[in-house]
């Protein structure tokens, strides 16, 4: 590859004795395979700034699955994400990884990863609003497509206080019955803005997001959240639904 691209680390593990096995997403080819030749030897220059949420310029080079770095420069420090936030930024780095597909261009999503890896790092409460948001960006670029302003059976504009149940493939259909698939038209307007103005439509965000890319990561569970439970027990959070992912 010929030029720079900016670039953030999504995970990286050891390879051989001195070297780093990368998993990036950039802004020109989406996620990208990299070997780090060298990374982690004692006079390597790259041992700080490989790391997740670091801003990077890279340039690499191979026509194969995996290619190998030629260069990496850090453009700021890290993005400041601990505690909660930490966990929210693992857990949107393992949703970039399980649901991109290699070497394919996603440069608006890039930015709406950009966008909220800002948000958890000023985030001073929950990060819910920034995973709801980018949640539904990735669904959007994924190709997801959904009306949440009409009904799918009538065709009507969706009413604040109608309840209506989501059906895969289909849409949101005007149903009495409530359960985890039933959100309120005010719900689904506030899906359809990426806005929510109170707890209940975040809280129906976080259900619909769940449902819809439960078919993207397939039955293997996400490791960020089980180290999210675990950060849970050592360090309880306040009963306002501040579970991030």
């Amino acid at each position: 590859m010929e030029g720079w691209q900016r670039a953030f680390v999504l995970h990286g593990r050891p390879y051989s004795e001195t070297s780093l096995m990368l998993d990036l997403f950039t802004e020109g080819q989406g996620r990208v395979r990299i070997l780090a030749k060298g990374a982690r030897g004692r006079r390597s220059n790259l041992k700080g700034c490989l790391q997740p949420f670091t801003p990077l310029l890279v340039r690499w080079s191979g026509r194969g699955e995996v290619k190998t770095l030629r260069n990496a420069e850090p453009v700021s420090l890290a993005l400041p994400l601990s505690g909660l936030m930490l966990y929210s930024g693992l857990y949107v780095n393992e949703l970039v990884s399980r649901v991109l597909e290699q070497e394919a261009n996603y440069s608006s999503l890039f930015f709406d990863y950009l966008n909220c890896l800002q948000n958890l790092a000023g985030a001073t409460g929950s990060p819910e609003y920034a995973l709801r948001q980018f949640e539904l960006a990735l669904l959007h670029h994924l190709g997801y497509g959904v009306d949440f302003l009409h009904c799918a059976g009538s065709g009507e504009e969706v009413s604040d206080t109608m309840t209506y149940r989501y059906r895969e493939e289909k849409g949101f259909i005007a149903s009495l019955v409530i359960d985890n698939s039933s959100f309120t038209g005010k719900d689904l307007k506030a899906l359809a803005s990426r806005d929510f103005p109170d707890v209940a439509t975040l809280r129906a965000a976080k259900r619909f997001t769940r449902i819809a890319l439960k078919p993207y990561l397939g039955g293997k569970p996400l490791k960020s959240r089980e180290l999210f439970r675990q950060f849970q027990v050592k360090k309880p959070v306040a009963p306002s639904d501040n579970s991030a992912s």
